[in-house]
């Protein structure tokens, strides 16, 4: 071989930078593509724009990932950092940093499959024995007397629950039966911490069974068979408020209420006390006007008797007024009849001299007798004794001692006038009115 073929001979090929990335894309997708990866989440992040930024870890590797919009909008969970998840996509090379990535198009929690479906099956079961039934669901008290709370000492969901509590209903008393809530002996320590408030009902009249979100492996405690079959015996009414919004438990249909959250079943059964406060002013406020319409009601009623009543004075006046008519009108009964007996012709009295005579007396006797009993009936005849028709200022009738005072203005009717009178302190039998000085 010479010189000049040596030199023609072909060396290894250079590539340009994008080519090497697109040749190096090519290669993954006619190899990998599409591609199931496991692993832990690791910095997510969402953009503005909808696209979501992470990276996908185990003991030995990690790989940069991307969900554009699209594939994040389809998420029925908020993916966190250290969630063990399963995702599907493409391998490829971000070719403006060479970096290698995997365009996520779909994500769920490792395991979420057969888990999943032992959930749906199981919730079908029991729905179809009539745990679910709402028939079966309580109302919640209005104002509980003690509250009891299931959960774990450690978690956070304790600590959301006593803070609601406290800012809300701080007169109202906690009782708490802790159990772990998450775990193998989860189930069992839960039932137990259950059948410790059962125990105190009705002194405890509302239950809250909570425990803060997590993946589908860490709340599967709450979806226990057992479990749910003690949760529908409860006494009392019972509130789920176990994970976040998103999360959904065997518990959560058993119980008389889900709640999306810890916080959020403890501001259910915890109205606010500025609340109450406020409905009682709001019934003092209806109590008085109430009380005040009837009492002005009453109050006229008494008006209106005392009207039909009138004073005493003006009845003993009325009635003076018809003893002197009827006193008139016997006394003009008297003479007519007298004057008509004058007229009778001596014919007739000459016949009848005997019987006449004795029916005239007999009539003149009965007409003076009504005539005297007449004139007793006149209380002037009374006044004429001696005696005195006492009243106040305002012509109410004074009959007892007791309804005078030291100082008391008294008006005193005698048979031939008026006198006004003030009473002056008397001996120890009671108070005389004087004569004004």
């Amino acid at each position: 071989m010479n010189l000049r073929e040596s030199n023609s001979a072909p060396g290894p090929r250079v590539w340009a930078v994008g080519a090497l990335c697109h040749a190096v894309a090519d290669a993954l997708d006619a190899r990998f593509n599409p591609v199931t990866v496991r692993g832990e989440i690791s910095g997510f992040s969402r953009a503005s724009s909808g696209h979501c930024y992470f990276a996908l870890k185990d003991e030995s590797g990690q790989l940069r990932c991307a969900m554009f919009r699209r594939a994040a909008g389809l998420l029925d969970f908020s993916p966190r950092d250290g969630d063990q998840v399963e995702v599907r996509g493409r391998l490829a090379v971000y070719e403006p940093r060479g970096d290698l990535q995997l365009v996520v198009e779909s994500l769920r929690r490792a395991g979420q499959g057969a888990l999943f479906e032992q959930f749906m099956q199981r919730k079908a079961r029991l729905e179809a024995e009539g745990l679910f039934d709402p028939a079966r669901k309580r109302a919640l008290p209005a104002m509980p007397r003690a509250v009891g709370v299931v959960t774990s000492l450690g978690a956070a969901a304790l600590h959301d629950v006593v803070t609601a509590l406290r800012r809300r209903v701080p007169h109202i008393p906690v009782v708490l039966a802790p159990a772990a809530v998450q775990g193998a002996n989860a189930p069992a320590e839960l039932m137990r911490a259950l059948q410790s408030l059962y125990d105190f009902a009705p002194a405890v009249d509302v239950i809250l069974l909570v425990r803060g979100g997590g993946s589908i492996e860490d709340l599967w405690a709450f979806n226990d068979e057992t479990l749910a079959r003690t949760i529908v015996q409860s006494p009392v009414p019972l509130i789920s408020g176990v994970g976040h919004e998103t999360d959904f438990t065997i518990a959560d249909f058993c119980a008389d209420l889900r709640a999306p959250t810890p916080t959020a079943a403890a501001e259910l059964v915890s109205a606010p006390r500025d609340m109450w406060l406020g409905a009682l002013d709001l019934l003092d406020e209806r109590l008085g006007d109430a009380l005040g319409g009837r009492l002005d009601a009453l109050g006229q009623r008494v008006d209106q008797a005392a009207g039909r009543l009138g004073r005493p004075s003006n009845l003993v006046t009325r009635q003076q007024l018809r003893l002197a008519h009827h006193v008139q009108r016997l006394r003009y009964a008297v003479l007519s009849r007298r004057e008509r007996l004058s007229q009778v012709p001596r014919s007739i009295a000459a016949d009848f001299p005997l019987k006449l005579g004795r029916a005239l007396v007999q009539r003149r006797e009965r007409l003076e007798r009504v005539a005297l009993r007449m004139r007793l009936l006149d209380p002037a005849l009374v006044l004429q004794r001696g005696y005195a028709w006492l009243t106040d200022t305002e012509g109410h009738a004074i009959v007892s001692a007791t309804q005078l005072a030291p100082g008391d203005a008294v008006k005193a009717r005698l048979a031939d006038g008026e006198v006004d009178l003030t009473v002056t302190p008397g001996d120890a039998t009671g108070t005389r009115p004087t004569l004004p000085q």
